[in-house]
């Protein structure tokens, strides 16, 4: 089970950089991805990092987010900059089985999900 960590309160502009662990296994059989929701809003996917290290960022945070992994695998990392008000949202960690990384947009795809950490940005 992903279990994320990082998240707190940030004023616009900032910068916020979430943790993601496992369990201490590693993440070369997964694709990784990290998601986000705002109150009374659906789960939107942010960023997603497949076995082979490539890389895939969701429209509203493209050029502002960066994903990565140590190099033993078993931390994933979301590095938020230029953060906007209407990034405030609980930010969830999840892994999937297809470690290719297709269809790396679609909820259904992970298979483990975190508990979620809370970013808010402040105006």
């Amino acid at each position: 089970q992903p279990l994320e960590s990082g998240g707190g309160l940030v004023q616009a502009g900032g910068s916020l950089r979430l943790s993601c662990t496992a369990s201490g296994r590693t993440f070369d059989k997964y694709t990784m991805g990290w998601w986000r929701q705002a109150p009374g809003k659906e789960r939107v996917f942010v960023a997603a990092m497949n076995w082979d290290g490539d890389t895939y960022y969701g429209n509203a945070v493209k050029g502002r987010a960066t994903i990565s992994r140590n190099n033993a695998k078993t931390r994933l990392y979301l590095q938020m900059d230029s953060l906007k008000p209407e990034d405030t949202s609980v930010y969830y960690c999840a892994a999937s089985r297809m470690a290719s990384g297709i269809y790396y947009y679609r909820l259904e795809t992970y298979d483990y999900w975190g508990q979620g950490t809370q970013v808010t940005v402040s105006s």
